[in-house]
């Protein structure tokens, strides 16, 4: 278990202030099994990639992204590569406006700035001036862009069960029938569900959980064709153009941290 970037107890002191930040680099990767807390949390990669998890889905976070968890929402990190990111943990009376589900957001200038501002000061009361500078952040969670980088769960048992074995073996191409079949659902009701709880067709789905693996492995430095061959597409070039489709360059121009080079 790795340390905590933060004494998250201190965080529900009496006098805690509305908003704690921290910065943090390392030589391992870090991994942090699934945990919850009173406050909202805000947090990205500096360099590199993140994957986020929830009880709901999960998110990839590159580094030109940041990821929101509202308060009490179970969530787990895994950095890809040696971890060097950052946190702000906003408190609970304040986040009654923010989004309600974890999310992955666009993250700008100003929130980096503030949050290396922020993260420069002791876990005290903070002044007027230092107050101004946490409500940008929390503004900042309000308004940033939403970015289409997670992978939301089904509900219903039979198709959670088909997600995550999906998710375990991307290179499995059974087809939707041969899924049906074995968790025991007609194709008709997969399709259905599949869609109503995850927003995704199953397919769309599918190609979806491959290309957050995908971003994952590129991260680590995996070679594209060790990449293609993992996530089950029979051709490099294949996997090459659903890669370009989506995010608009080839993988090897995607940039290391996480961003089209």
């Amino acid at each position: 278990m790795p340390t905590p970037l933060i004494d998250l107890p201190l965080l529900d002191a009496d006098d805690a202030p509305l908003l704690v930040a921290v910065q943090a680099r390392g030589p391992d990767v870090r991994v942090t099994a699934s945990h919850s807390h009173a406050r909202g949390q805000l947090l990205g990669a500096t360099r590199g990639l993140l994957t986020l998890g929830t009880d709901v889905g999960q998110w990839v976070v590159p580094a030109i992204h940041a990821v929101w968890v509202p308060p009490h929402h179970l969530h787990s990190l895994r950095s890809h590569g040696p971890y060097e990111g950052w946190s702000a943990y906003i408190a609970e009376a304040a986040c009654a406006d923010l989004p309600a589900q974890p999310r992955t957001l666009r993250s700008s200038g100003l929130l980096r700035e503030a949050i290396a501002r922020a993260a420069s000061w002791q876990a005290t009361p903070l002044d007027a001036a230092r107050t101004r500078i946490a409500q940008v952040i929390v503004d900042e969670v309000r308004t940033l862009p939403h970015e289409a980088l997670g992978l939301p769960l089904p509900r219903d048992p039979r198709l959670l069960r088909i997600a995550r074995a999906l998710v375990d073996q991307l290179d499995d191409t059974r087809r939707l029938q041969d899924w049906a079949d074995w968790a025991g659902v007609s194709a008709r009701t997969l399709t259905r569900r599949f869609a109503a709880e995850t927003g995704f067709s199953f397919s769309d789905w599918r190609q979806r959980a491959r290309l957050m693996r995908a971003l994952e492995l590129l991260a680590t430095g995996t070679p594209i064709t060790t990449i293609a061959l993992e996530l089950g597409y029979e051709t490099v070039s294949a996997f090459i153009a659903m890669f370009k489709r989506h995010f608009g360059v080839t993988p090897s121009r995607y940039g290391a941290d996480g961003a089209p080079a």
